[in-house]
C-alpha cells in the first residue's frame, strides 16, 4: 500500500525544521559569500564556528545526516521521510551542510559504507560522516557530456599501484575536498559498462593540480565551487580502489539515484519557495490602480505554477516510496528515477522564470537572487544526465511494455473495435436473452478486409 502520512511525532520534528531553517539557517545565506563555498570552507574557522553551533541543535534534535542508516550515525529515515525533511531545506545553500547531508558528501559517504575496506572507512568515512572533512565526486570529463562512457581519464595499472591520467570537469566541491572519489578507465578493452573502476585520490597526492575556478553563469568569473582538475600521473596504492576492477559503474550507480531523488527533494522546497515570492508580488504590485493580483494572466501563472508544484511533488513522494520498497534498482525504479529527474528540470526553469517575470525589474536586478536561482533551476536540466538522455529512457522503458498493432491499422480503429465488441458481447446477449439489434446497437457487421496494396 501506497503511504505518504506523516505520524505526529515526526510532523513535529518538521515543524521545528522550517522554523529552524527561517530564524537560524537563512540568515547564512545573506551575509556570508555562497559563490565563494562558504559552507565547505574550513579554512573559515569563524564561520565553522558558528556551523559547528548549529549543526549541534540538528543533531540534538536526531534529524543530523538522515539520508544514512542508524549504524553510519543517521536516523534510518526512508526516502518518504527525506522527502519531507529535504523540501523544508531545499532552499537553502547551508541547509545541507548544517544537516549532515550536503553533496556531494552524501553520496559519496554511501559509496564508502557499501563498497569501502575497513581500512578507507576508517581514514575516510568517519571523518566525513563527523563533517571534518569534504570530498569530491569526479566523473565528468569536458568531452564526456552525458555519456559516462566516453570516459578518457585512465588508471594503468603498475605494481601495487595505480597511475591516473586525466581531467575532469564540474568536479564540485574539489576546491575544498580531502579527497576525491574519481572514475578511471581501467579495462578499455572490455565492454563499456565494465571499462573503468573507482579509486580514491586524496587531493594533496603529487600530481593533482585544480586547473581553474569554474562556476555557474551567476557566478563572477574564474569563480566558483565545481572546478576542473587534472590528474597528471596521480599514483595511488591498489588500497585506495574503491570496488572491484571494471565495477566503477556498478559502484556510481548505487549513488546516482539517491542523489537524482534527493536534488528532486530539494527542488520541491526551491519550487515552493518561488511560488511564496510569486503570491507575495501579485499581492503587493499595483499597476493601473489595482494589485497585478487581480490580472488573469498573474493568476494563470500562479495556478499552473501551483498545480505542477503539487503534481510533482507526488511524483517524487511515490518514487521515494519505491526506494523505500527496495525497487529503486528494478526496471520501474529506474524508469521513476528518470521521470522525476525530467520533471525536475521543467518545474524548476518554469515557475523560476514565472517568478523573475512577475517581479519585473527587480526581479532582473542585482538586488535579488533570480540569476543564482535561474541558474540552478538550468543546472537540474544537465546534472546527472541531461533531460533528453531521461526521457529518452521513460520512453524505452514504457515501450517494453507494449506490442506493435497487427495489420496495417491501430488497434482503436473503430471497425476492429465494432467487431471485437460484438463478439465479446455475444454471451451476455444471449444470457440476458436479447440481440443488438433491439438494444439499437450500432455494430460493424462487415468489416473491411485489411490488405496491404497488392494487385
Amino acid at each position: 500500500m501506497v503511504d505518504f502520512s506523516i505520524d505526529p511525532a515526526f510532523q513535529a520534528k518538521l515543524d521545528w525544521m522550517k522554523d529552524f531553517v527561517r530564524e537560524k539557517v537563512y540568515p547564512l545565506e545573506y551575509l556570508y559569500d555562497y559563490d565563494k563555498d562558504a559552507p565547505y570552507d574550513i579554512q573559515n574557522k569563524p564561520l565553522r564556528k558558528l556551523i559547528r553551533r548549529l549543526q549541534r541543535d540538528v543533531q540534538e534534535q536526531g534529524m543530523w545526516a538522515a539520508h544514512l542508516p542508524s549504524h553510519l550515525g543517521g536516523q534510518g529515515f526512508g526516502a518518504v521521510k527525506l522527502t519531507y525533511i529535504n523540501e523544508q531545506f531545499g532552499t537553502s545553500a547551508f541547509g545541507p551542510v548544517i544537516f549532515g547531508c550536503q553533496g556531494p558528501d552524501s553520496g559519496n559517504s554511501e559509496i564508502l559504507a557499501m563498497f569501502g575496506t575497513d581500512e578507507q572507512k576508517e581514514r575516510y568515512l568517519k571523518p566525513l560522516l563527523a563533517n571534518d572533512i569534504f570530498s569530491c565526486y569526479a566523473m565528468t570529463e569536458p568531452q564526456g557530456g552525458s555519456d559516462p562512457t566516453n570516459l578518457r581519464t585512465t588508471a594503468v595499472r603498475d605494481g601495487d599501484d595505480w597511475v591516473i591520467n586525466g581531467d575532469k570537469w564540474f568536479a564540485s566541491s574539489a576546491n575544498h575536498a580531502a579527497f576525491i572519489i574519481v572514475m578511471a578507465v581501467t579495462n578499455p578493452d572490455e565492454a563499456p559498462h565494465n571499462r573503468a573502476s573507482m579509486f580514491i585520490v586524496p587531493t594533496d597526492t603529487p600530481g593533482f593540480e585544480i586547473v581553474r575556478a569554474i562556476g555557474l553563469f551567476s557566478d563572477e568569473y574564474r569563480s566558483g565551487g565545481h572546478p576542473w582538475i587534472r590528474f597528471t600521473n596521480v599514483r595511488v596504492s591498489d588500497r585506495q580502489r574503491l570496488g572491484p576492477v571494471g565495477q566503477g559503474f556498478k559502484v556510481a550507480q548505487s549513488r546516482l539515484g539517491g542523489g537524482r531523488l534527493h536534488h528532486a527533494q530539494r527542488t520541491i522546497g526551491r519550487v515552493k519557495q518561488m511560488i511564496d515570492m510569486m503570491a507575495e508580488r501579485a499581492l503587493s504590485r499595483e499597476s493601473y490602480g489595482e494589485v497585478i493580483a487581480n490580472r488573469q494572466a498573474v493568476q494563470m501563472d500562479i495556478a499552473n505554477s501551483y498545480i505542477e508544484y503539487q503534481q510533482f511533488r507526488l511524483l517524487v513522494l511515490y518514487t521515494a516510496w519505491m526506494f523505500d520498497a527496495r525497487q529503486e534498482h528494478g526496471r520501474e525504479g529506474r524508469k521513476m528515477i528518470s521521470a522525476v529527474k525530467a520533471a525536475m528540470s521543467k518545474i524548476a526553469q518554469d515557475v523560476t522564470l514565472r517568478a523573475l517575470h512577475l517581479h519585473g525589474s527587480i526581479g532582473l536586478s542585482n538586488e535579488m537572487q533570480f540569476s543564482r536561482h535561474l541558474a540552478i533551476a538550468l543546472h537540474e536540466g544537465v546534472a546527472d544526465g541531461v533531460t533528453e538522455l531521461h526521457l529518452a529512457s521513460v520512453a524505452k522503458q514504457l515501450l517494453r511494455d507494449y506490442r506493435r498493432a497487427e495489420g496495417d491499422f491501430p488497434s482503436d480503429v473503430l471497425f476492429r473495435r465494432k467487431a471485437w465488441a460484438a463478439k465479446q458481447i455475444q454471451p451476455l446477449l444471449e444470457e440476458c436473452g436479447v440481440t443488438l439489434a433491439e438494444g439499437r446497437a450500432d455494430p460493424e457487421w462487415n468489416p473491411p478486409r485489411e490488405g496491404r496494396g497488392e494487385t
